[in-house]
């Protein structure tokens, strides 16, 4: 129902694991290298443990995607199998034919294709999600297929995914054998509140939002500590919060539409964790070994970046002397665009005075084609004064001067529409305070809708701009040295004023 209220495509908070809304933050991205890593080099059975509804099945989805083409992966979503059942799937998910076949049998057929498969080069992994409720002798059982091996290489990987209760099962002395077996352990951990409104926007952007921070200081608040920093709570609050705010037709997400949303949910307080200091050394572990993982993987992409980078690579401008690093251009006309002109119209709006601004733009104001004093420059609305320096941009871009360096392309932030013209002054008043104001350009969607714009109606829109480039692979390149604040808030895209 809020989709469109909120300019997105699809709920940004369903609880069912999707893997285009897989958070790599709160250590998640880390055990993911990780698990890649420790299948495809490394030695012995893996376990990643955490509480109901911290992202496990998310995380082992995700996994699924991203291993590598030579290995091969059996998903038992079903830990309630006995111990004939789970030789059955795997046989099953080998592809084998073991109708009317005893255990025995279907044992043997197991460890001959996998000697097949490791002939071939390929690696055999089974994933084994919520083992927590898997019943002891098929756990044995998953040990005996692990032992199985050929010269010195292991036929078969194992990864556990289970709650906090499966260390317990571990803990039994007739589990000493599999648990002696278990060299990797990584913890899931819940989101802090720190974290948590980069969690959120994540999910709001990969379903399609292009506006600024919707959550309030304290909706983030009350959501971590009503959530326990546990996704699934965290989702499930989200998302009836935002229903409240379409339902009161507003796009700030605040603590009263998070009180809504508990008690419509009747969320009870996540109960006490156990094995804390289990928890902080898998943290732990998943960081030395993420370190690890991330040396090999450089290692594994370097040629395919290589090719990227060869295929991404555009040409450049013959009738123009551009420097080679990926820099913001320093024309003089550009930056003349710092300074407010008097060819763009004054907007009837509520301005403030802008000390800051004015500072800011008195550096450049002696190579802008029209002068303005400071007092006059104080005076000037940041939104107006960042349209004029799009509109210089834009005017740069077309420019039929063949001798004059232009700029090709610049990054999009965001877009966003009337209805936030307060939330774009905030932007713009943080960006003053960076001190990068002078590398914000904005551009009305359509021509002539700047008035619009500012009288707040909602279809007429722009573009959030940062920096100018003379080639689009300067610009793509630039996107790795944004400030930190806009890399984690905004999913960027390259804007082409003009083609290279």
């Amino acid at each position: 129902m809020y989709l469109e209220h909120f300019g997105i495509t699809e709920p940004p908070f369903r609880i069912t694991p999707v893997t285009v809304f897989f958070f790599s933050g709160a250590n998640r991205g880390e055990i993911l290298d990780a698990l890649i890593y420790s299948i495809c080099e490394a030695e012995g059975i893996i376990k990643v443990s955490g509480e109901v509804g911290s992202g496990k099945t998310m995380l082992c989805r995700m996994l699924l995607e991203k291993l590598p083409g030579h290995i091969e992966s059996i998903y038992l979503a079903n830990p309630s199998l006995s111990r004939e059942e789970m030789l059955y799937a795997i046989a099953d998910g080998l592809g084998l034919s073991t109708a009317g076949e005893r255990v025995g049998v279907i044992m043997s057929m197991i460890q001959n294709k996998l000697e097949e498969k490791a002939r071939e080069g390929k690696r055999i992994v089974v994933l084994v999600d919520e083992a927590h409720a898997m019943p002891l002798d098929t756990l044995e059982e998953l040990r005996l297929l692990y032992n199985l091996q050929i010269g010195n290489s292991k036929l078969l990987q194992i990864v556990l995914f289970g709650q906090p209760e499966l260390n317990s099962k571990l803990d039994q002395p007739n589990m000493r054998q599999l648990k002696d077996r278990i060299v990797h352990h990584f913890s899931m951990q819940p989101l802090s509140r720190n974290i948590l409104e980069s969690y959120l926007m994540f999910r709001m952007r990969a379903a399609g939002y292009r506006g600024p921070d919707i959550f309030s200081p304290g909706a983030i608040k009350l959501i971590a500590s009503a959530s326990s920093g546990l996704m699934r709570r965290v989702n499930i609050l989200a998302d009836k919060s935002l229903m409240a705010a379409f339902i009161e037709d507003t796009y700030l997400i605040k603590t009263h539409h998070v009180q809504a949303a508990l008690r419509d949910s009747e969320l009870e307080p996540a109960r006490s964790r156990v094995g804390n200091r289990l928890m902080l050394a898998g943290a732990a572990a998943a960081t030395l070994l993420a370190g690890l993982a991330a040396w090999w993987m450089l290692e594994q992409h370097t040629a395919a970046d290589e090719k990227r980078s060869a295929i991404n690579a555009t040409p450049a401008l013959a009738p123009q002397t551009i420097a080679p690093q990926a820099g913001t251009m320093t024309l003089p006309a550009l930056a003349a665009n710092q300074a407010t002109t008097a060819t763009v119209p004054a907007y009837s709006t509520a301005a403030s005075t802008r000390e800051n601004a004015a500072a800011g733009n008195a550096t450049t104001a002696a190579t802008s084609p029209i002068k303005k004093d400071a007092a006059a420059e104080a005076q000037a609305d940041l939104i107006e004064q960042r349209l004029a320096a799009g509109k210089n941009l834009l005017e740069l871009a077309a420019s039929a001067n063949p001798a004059q360096e232009k700029p090709v392309a610049s990054i999009q932030l965001f877009h966003s529409t009337g209805a936030y013209r307060a939330r774009i002054e905030d932007f713009l008043r943080e960006a003053d305070g960076m001190g990068n104001l002078h590398e914000i350009y904005l551009l009305p969607t359509r021509l002539g809708s700047a008035e619009k714009l500012l009288a707040g109606h909602q279809k007429d829109g722009l573009r959030v701009l940062y920096g100018a480039y003379p080639s689009i692979d300067a610009a793509r390149k630039a996107v790795e040295q944004l400030p930190k604040q806009y890399r984690e808030r905004y999913a960027t895209s390259i804007h082409i004023f003009s083609a290279p």
